[in-house]
C-alpha cells in the first residue's frame, strides 16, 4: 500500500502578512519622522531636475555623513552582488564579513547624524537600533548553521535596511536629493 505524503498545513496568509506588517511599521516610523516636513518636500519635488552628482555638496558634508554614505553605498553594491552569487562558498563567506563590517559602519555612523532633530536622535534611529540588534544575531545564526534564520535576517537587513533607507535618503531636501536633484 502506498503512502501519500501530505504537505504541512500552511497559515492562510503565510509570510506575506508578516512582511506586510514589518513594512507597515517601517512606513509608520518614516511618516512620523518626516511628516512635519512633508509640505516643503512636495515643493522641492515639484522643482526637481536630475543632474550629475554635485561633488561640492558631497565635499562639504560632515565626516559622519561622509562615512555613512560611503559605507552605505559600498554595502548596497556588495549586498547586491551577494544576493546574486551562490551561497556558502568562499566568496560568500569572505564578502559576507566585509558586508557585515560595512553595515556596522553604516549603522554606527548614523548615530552621529542628527540633522532631522539637531542634537537629538529622530525616530529613524529606531532603524539603526534594529540593525545593530539583528546584524550580530544574523552572524550567530550563520555560525550555528541556522541557514533559514540567517537568510531571513540578512535579506531583511539588505532589503529593509538599504532599499527602504535609500528611498528615505532620496526624499526631497535630504542630502542625496541635493546631490542629484537639488
Amino acid at each position: 500500500m502506498s503512502q501519500v505524503l501530505q504537505k504541512p498545513a500552511r497559515r492562510p496568509w503565510g509570510v506575506g502578512l508578516n512582511l506586510a506588517a514589518v513594512f507597515a511599521g517601517v512606513a509608520l516610523v518614516i511618516a512620523l519622522a518626516l511628516g512635519p516636513a512633508s509640505g516643503g518636500m512636495l515643493r522641492l519635488a515639484a522643482a526637481a531636475r536630475l543632474h550629475a552628482p554635485d561633488l561640492e555638496a558631497l565635499a562639504g558634508l560632515p565626516q559622519p555623513i561622509k562615512a555613512h554614505l560611503g559605507a552605505a553605498l559600498a554595502a548596497l553594491t556588495l549586498g547586491a552582488a551577494l544576493m546574486a552569487v551562490r551561497k556558502g562558498r568562499l566568496f560568500h563567506r569572505a564578502a559576507g564579513w566585509v558586508w557585515v563590517s560595512l553595515v556596522a559602519v553604516t549603522a554606527g555612523s548614523s548615530l552621529f547624524i542628527t540633522s532631522l532633530r539637531p542634537g537629538a536622535w529622530s525616530l529613524l534611529h529606531l532603524l539603526t537600533a534594529w540593525t545593530l540588534l539583528i546584524l550580530p544575531l544574523a552572524v550567530v545564526a550563520a555560525r550555528r548553521h541556522k541557514v533559514a534564520r540567517h537568510r531571513r535576517a540578512m535579506m531583511g537587513l539588505f532589503y529593509g535596511g538599504f532599499v527602504i533607507n535609500l528611498v528615505v535618503a532620496l526624499m526631497p531636501g535630504r542630502t542625496l536629493w541635493t546631490v542629484f536633484f537639488g
